[in-house]
């Protein structure tokens, strides 16, 4: 079974507007604790013993949040900023802050703005030679990375924000990793958006038909606009009232 998880946070959260212009949107309340505080306790009860948190944004705010909650959750934070500086950007970073820590080890990889359930968390716990990606149907795959899966559930490609359909499983941001992904910070290059992209490695670890595909079957809630604050009490309402 693996132990440890991965949390990407190290963002601001434009889109959530004046509502992450103190704070990362990973802190935003939602009923009365910042929604961070949910995934974290998702993946304690999954089983996640040891949490490693990638932070860069007004990191003294998650400072505040780590001496409330590390504890509790058995968390470590690394700054990305001091590691990479705060002009390298892009969802690679974080494995690049983590590579000499769990560089012989499978883990978890979540990103902090993502809320998923235990089931599927539990699931995606899995102790074996293969990397995994989670898929979830969608009705506009277009604004997302688009999953092609192959024989026996192996990963071809994920394609970013394809123009043309050529399916709707996309890319959800949850995966686990086994050690064999940090080979590939090395290869990727810049993107057109200027950022270095978790998933070109994926896609050159799919290459090499080490990466297979599972289907989300709870929730996932991203947490990325203000109208989704509403969306995520009201999810965390209906859990607490069955």
């Amino acid at each position: 079974m693996l132990k440890k998880a991965l949390v990407s946070a190290a963002g601001k959260g434009t889109r959530m507007l004046h509502l992450s212009k103190d704070k990362p949107k990973h802190l935003i309340e939602v009923n009365g604790r910042p929604f961070l505080y949910y995934v974290l306790s998702n993946l304690k009860q999954a089983g996640f013993e040891e949490i490693i948190m990638i932070v860069g944004y007004k990191k003294e705010v998650m400072a505040k949040f780590f001496k409330d909650f590390g504890k509790e959750f058995n968390l470590s934070l690394i700054n990305q900023f001091e590691l990479l500086g705060e002009d390298k950007y892009g969802t690679a970073c974080p494995l690049e802050c983590v590579k000499n820590i769990l560089g012989q080890e499978s883990f978890l990889s979540i990103y902090g703005d993502n809320l998923y359930s235990v089931e599927d968390l539990k699931v995606f716990n899995i102790d074996d030679q293969y990397s995994y990606v989670a898929g979830f149907y969608h009705e506009q795959p277009q604004n997302y990375g688009v999953l092609q899966v192959g024989h026996n559930g192996f990963l071809k490609k994920i394609v970013e924000k394809p123009k043309e359909f050529i399916g709707n499983l996309i890319n959800t941001g949850l995966y686990k990793f086994t050690a064999e992904i940090f080979q590939y910070l090395d290869q990727i290059n810049i993107s057109p958006r200027g950022e270095y992209e978790l998933v070109d490695m994926i896609n050159l670890l799919a290459q090499q038909k080490k990466v297979k595909v599972r289907e989300l079957k709870g929730a996932w809630l991203d947490f990325g606009k203000p109208e989704d604050i509403k969306k995520v009490e009201e999810y965390l309402d209906d859990k607490k009232s069955n």
